[in-house]
């Protein structure tokens, strides 16, 4: 049992004193980019999406 006390005590330590938490603007600026990066990439497959339905309907009603 003092082995897992010892490595939360550690844990916590190391999470106050040894890590580099960014600033408030740091984490703003990186949050905007993941939320365009997200929604770039949701862009991309909804018009990748559209494309595909829009081809295989067409596949589909060239043998009707």
């Amino acid at each position: 049992m003092s082995k897992l006390t010892n490595y939360f005590r550690e844990t916590s330590d190391e999470m106050r004193y040894k890590v580099t938490w960014p600033s408030l603007e740091e984490l703003q600026k990186s949050a905007g980019l993941v939320l365009l990066g997200s929604l770039i990439f949701a862009v991309v497959v909804g018009v990748m999406d559209v494309i595909f339905k829009e081809g295989l309907e067409a596949f589909y009603n060239s043998f009707v």
